[in-house]
């Protein structure tokens, strides 16, 4: 496995989010070292994924900041759902698309990203899968093709919105084994989870609050 850039700890500090007349995160201060995997866990309507909606830099909060990272950290985030018919591409070109912060637009992948997808398709237990349509894919296997899209990136920040949902217990031990790998190579992992094992699994539990 290729080690992932090295990566300072990722903090909120005083984050506010309000949505319409709802708040969803309150002032919240929380840190995520790299080299450890945080799980976030809460109610339905608690602020998980919008709380890693901002940790990517998809939604501006209301107040607070989110730490500076480097730039050449990079930033993988693999959201919960995607519509199938979102990516109407193969299994291979699918999970290829985290190679591109990698590449100029008009350059194809070299041997080095072509590897990198490989290995990751491996590790997914996806390989057999590579030349099939993402939309003939079952729930759980296109969570796993989403996940290995985001290890191909590479990224020294890895956030993950239920990495585990609509997969079985052996997807989800690859899984969360993959995750737990990619914080062992010095990358902040940070995912909302209701799975006991995913949660139980984690180094770093942060628990939000209706």
């Amino acid at each position: 496995m290729l080690p992932a850039p090295t990566a300072p700890a990722l903090d909120v500090i005083g984050l506010v989010v309000r949505r319409d007349d709802r708040t969803v995160l309150d002032d919240l201060d929380a840190s995520f070292p790299s080299g450890a995997v945080t799980a976030v866990t809460g109610p339905n309507g608690s602020g998980k994924s919008t709380l890693l909606d901002v940790l990517a830099g998809a939604v501006e909060p209301t107040a607070g900041r989110v730490s500076r990272l480097q730039a050449d950290c990079g930033l993988a985030y693999v959201t919960q759902s995607v519509p199938p018919t979102a990516l109407p591409l193969t299994v291979r070109a699918t999970v290829s698309m985290g190679r591109w912060p990698h590449r100029r637009w008009w350059r194809p992948l070299g041997r080095a990203d072509r590897r990198v997808v490989d290995a990751q398709l491996e590790r997914m237990a996806i390989a057999d899968l590579a030349d099939r349509p993402f939309d003939e894919l079952s729930g759980g296997q296109r969570q796993r093709t989403l996940v290995a899209l985001g290890l191909a990136q590479r990224a020294g920040v890895l956030l993950v919105d239920e990495p585990t949902a609509g997969v079985d217990a052996g997807s989800a031990a690859l899984v969360v084994s993959a995750l737990a790998d990619e914080a062992a190579a010095g990358a902040v992992v940070v995912h909302a989870a209701h799975d006991p094992d995913a949660i139980a699994a984690a180094d770093r539990v942060l628990a939000l609050g209706a």
